[in-house]
């Protein structure tokens, strides 16, 4: 596959583009992810992108699937750095397109580095977070003046030999600086995550989990951290989903009865 990748029918130097595909509804694309998407002659795609965002490549162009989810069997990174280089030094337009943003969790930051040291061109075009998209799909903010001072992104999954999170501090910071919780990759350990901020916030706090946020197949779940793991197994959420800890999660509550009460209005109600 890397020889073919590395064609030598490009003779001008080529360039990369990590491209944010956003949450996964393609409606959801930048302007500036769907020209790259368009220009590219060659995609490296993660997982979590859809097939609706990959109708919009070029008919030439050849698209790799180098997917990577925690918990599942991956392309290793080092041999999709190894596939960016090369390609790109063979002559192509090569886009990286990653779920939610490169630079949140997409391991952007390392690929960057890697380009750079390398000398090869490479530019970054944000995508839509799917913490963001999927609170927005249901109505409540991250952030709220009277609710939320912050939000802060944090994953759930260490790196192997690293250390974790110390959720009890964080729960501390979060509960004394008023911040919203959004939590990536923590579905596997959810139960020990929520034990973890139950040292320093509230067990009411309210607490959402958003499994394929902004994709026709969302779904969610409200509980407080004391009922988060039952929560979970009741209606039998999974990855990928994130999990948004805090006050502004009440706000999906507010959205779903505003809905109702429109409902009920009727359409000559709604029109006056």
């Amino acid at each position: 596959m890397t020889e073919n990748i590395a064609s030598s029918a490009h003779p001008h130097p080529g360039s990369c583009t990590l491209v944010g595909a956003g949450p996964g509804d393609p409606e959801l694309l930048t302007l500036k992810a769907l020209k790259a998407i368009e220009a590219a002659t060659l995609l490296l795609v993660d997982d979590l992108v859809s097939d609706a965002i990959l109708a919009y490549a070029a008919p030439s162009a050849r698209i790799v699937h180098v997917g990577k989810r925690g918990g599942c069997k991956s392309t290793p990174q080092a041999f999709i750095e190894k596939l960016m280089l090369q390609a790109a030094r063979a002559g192509e337009t090569v886009v990286r397109l990653k779920g939610g943003d490169p630079f949140i969790f997409g391991r952007g930051g390392e690929e960057v580095e890697r380009l750079r040291a390398a000398g090869v061109p490479v530019t970054v075009v944000n995508g839509i977070t799917a913490g963001l998209a999927g609170m927005t799909a249901l109505g409540a903010p991250l952030t709220h003046r009277e609710h939320a001072h912050g939000v802060l992104f944090i994953t759930g999954h260490a790196q192997p030999g690293a250390p974790g999170v110390d959720w009890p501090l964080l729960a501390h910071t979060a509960h004394a600086a008023r911040l919203t919780l959004v939590i990536y990759m923590g579905m596997r350990h959810a139960a020990e995550i929520a034990q973890g901020l139950l040292a320093g916030l509230p067990a009411h706090t309210p607490v959402a989990v958003i499994e394929h946020a902004s994709l026709p197949t969302q779904r969610h779940a409200t509980a407080t951290l004391a009922t988060l793991p039952a929560a979970i197994t009741a209606q039998g959420l999974a990855s990928p989903a994130v999990i948004v800890v805090g006050d502004v999660v009440r706000g999906i509550a507010a959205a779903g009865q505003n809905r109702q009460d429109i409902a009920h209005l009727g359409p000559m109600a709604m029109a006056g």
